[in-house]
């Protein structure tokens, strides 16, 4: 993998602080390289400026462009094999687990969809005026239509978990739609996402479109969000950093996409509850519960609830943990000492706030090196909890019980969070019918989509906008509106 940034078209070295890249299932450093200096991030912010300005890539036709983002998917699809050898170090995934699928194989095919889904977009679309209102006051005829162009410079700042899945879904629906990008991924994950600018100059992508800048400290990324140059900040991270951005942002009032922190709910409903003894799976296996939309409050009645967490347990003691190089393993560690430590310390809250320890709560005995934290689940007494308001990003999830579906819903609501839920129920129209009443972006009902047709995005201080999907794309363009009489 390339260790250098990418910038105006070429690898350059970087001037500022050193990167440390270890791998979370050893604790080893096994890549040191320079960052990008705050100035270099100002030089690739002002390379993106004047290849939009000059128009090159924005003034070529929507096909255009779009075949060449193709040759960019074929280029990183032809280097699938060293890109996971890399991602296994980099973000401990394990090799053979259907997340190192999603982390890879998925965004790549579903990159060509959207890319087909972009082109069949219209770039001019006829306002729905009435009869009457078509004529003017003078006898003409009056044609009103929105025209869709392009931002400029999208400044794309990303998170560790999925680096090269969420650098792709911010960088080609902002180049497709003809911006250009300058993307960052995590000091934790930095080198999946340097691979780009190989594909970028594969696919003959001209200098200044797309920049790639990795940094070990956070002063590079307020550039990207605060230079006048930056027409739009897409962002995926913290709530608290978020705030950050927009605060940030304010300054030349920039268009934001937020994705942000989630702590989402699982409601089974009476008729589906034998279906939550697959919640725990589901989340702990999940990149060791290291994903935003992850369903960890899980609400099931009171009276099933026992049984539940037998179950649940049941599911946790067959989990393999350990090197997520050995195709046996599937589940890895967390990205860092701090993110386990922070798994220890919500434990430790949910049980001195009245919640108990059902299995797993703790680092696994037989391995003394790595970032590990046992899959767990806690049974907890109210959604008050700590464990049940707030984010801890591990393979911990909580257990509530609820004495009505109302009660449900209303615990379900009392969260700050709003990207993803989850409704189980025999009764398809009933589950339905909850999951409207949830104030969440996204609710899958007994079951969930990853197509690039669908969009997700985050309501409260899960977010703003929308990723993937026809939002995802308009996101990306203005709306200027034409109104024409003759």
């Amino acid at each position: 993998m390339p260790r250098q940034l990418f910038i105006d078209g070429k690898f350059v070295a970087g001037t500022g602080a050193v990167i440390e890249v270890r791998n979370p299932a050893t604790e080893e450093v096994f890549a040191e390289f320079r960052g990008a200096s705050p100035g270099q991030v100002s030089q690739a912010i002002g390379a993106a400026r004047r290849a939009f300005d000059g128009g090159g890539w924005a003034g070529l036709r929507p096909a255009d462009r779009a075949a060449a983002l193709r040759r960019f998917i074929q280029h990183l699809t032809g280097r699938t094999a060293a890109i996971v050898d890399h991602m296994v170090l980099e973000t401990g995934c394990p090799r053979s687990s259907m997340t190192m699928m999603v982390q890879l194989a998925l965004p790549l095919r579903n990159c060509l969809e959207y890319l087909d889904l972009y082109l069949s977009l219209p770039d001019v679309v006829e306002n729905p005026l009435s009869f009457n209102a078509r004529l003017t006051a003078s006898g003409a005829v009056l044609q009103s239509v929105r025209r869709y162009a392009p931002l400029g410079v999208v400044s794309a700042i990303s998170a560790y978990n999925f680096p090269l899945f969420m650098g792709l879904w911010k960088a080609i629906p902002a180049l497709a739609t003809g911006n250009s990008v300058v993307l960052r991924p995590s000091p934790l994950t930095p080198m999946s996402s340097l691979v780009f600018g190989e594909a970028a100059i594969a696919a003959g992508l001209p200098p200044g479109v797309l920049n790639i800048v990795t940094e070990a400290g956070a002063e590079g990324a307020v550039v990207m969000t605060s230079d006048p140059g930056v027409n739009m900040i897409t962002f995926t991270g913290s709530c608290d950093v978020g705030e950050k951005v927009m605060a940030q942002a304010a300054r030349g009032i920039k268009r934001v996409q937020l994705e942000l922190g989630g702590k989402s709910a699982q409601i089974f409903l009476p008729d589906r509850v034998e279906a939550a003894a697959g919640a725990a799976l589901s989340v702990c296996l999940a990149h060791a519960g290291q994903g935003c939309v992850l369903g960890t409050r899980v609400f099931v009645p009171a009276a099933e609830k026992q049984a539940v967490l037998e179950k649940l347990a049941a599911s946790l003691t067959r989990v393999t943990i350990g090197d997520p190089n050995d195709p046996a393993i599937q589940m890895g560690p967390v990205i860092s000492a701090a993110q386990r430590e922070r798994c220890e310390r919500y434990v430790r809250a949910a049980v001195d706030a009245g919640g108990k320890v059902v299995f797993g709560g703790k680092r696994p005995a037989h391995l003394d090196r790595g970032y590990f934290f046992e899959p767990t689940v806690l049974d907890l007494p109210d959604n008050k909890n700590p464990a049940a308001q707030e984010e801890i990003f591990g393979p911990v999830l909580g257990v509530i019980g609820y004495e009505s579906v109302d009660h449900a819903v209303q615990m379900a609501n009392d969260s700050v969070y709003g990207l993803s839920g989850y409704v189980f129920g025999k009764d398809t129209r009933k589950a339905v019918e909850v999951a409207c009443r949830l104030r969440t972006g996204t609710v899958n009902v007994n079951g969930g989509s990853l197509s690039p047709f669908i969009s997700s995005g985050g309501w409260g201080r899960s977010g703003i906008g929308r990723e993937r999907g026809e939002e995802g794309l308009r996101m990306y363009q203005e709306i200027q509106v034409l109104n024409i009489t003759n």
